[in-house]
């Protein structure tokens, strides 16, 4: 089992950049997928990154070109890098790690973007 632990979120003017990361332990973090999710009020939770084992990256056709997701097996660490940022992207992002052996998934706590002017 693996615990996340996210962090970086905040308020942030249209235009703007954030970074949020997302810090594993507790298992072999090279095992796992991971995945940057988000859901704002009102609507489904949606992907909007993800990162093979050996780097592989894939993004949401609404964040493409603008966020990038990133991961260090050394530091277990995700990050997601955000540019260019919009009022449509404020919503809780979540941090998803999947066992690819498994196939078992767990999530972080959460952390808030607010993109407002």
């Amino acid at each position: 089992q693996v615990q996340l632990v996210e962090s970086g979120g905040g308020l942030v003017q249209p235009g703007g950049s954030l970074r949020l990361s997302c810090a594993a332990s507790g298992s072999i973090f090279s095992n796992y997928a991971m995945y940057w999710y988000r859901q704002a009020p009102g609507k489904q939770r949606e992907l909007v990154a993800g990162i093979s084992r050996d780097g592989i990256t894939n993004y949401a056709d609404s964040v493409k070109g603008r966020f990038t997701i990133s991961r260090s097996n050394a530091k277990n660490t995700v990050s997601l890098q955000m540019n260019s940022l919009k009022p449509e992207d404020t919503a809780e992002y979540y941090c998803k790690a999947r066992n690819v052996y498994s196939n078992n998934a767990y999530w972080g706590q959460g952390t808030q973007v607010t993109v407002s002017s």
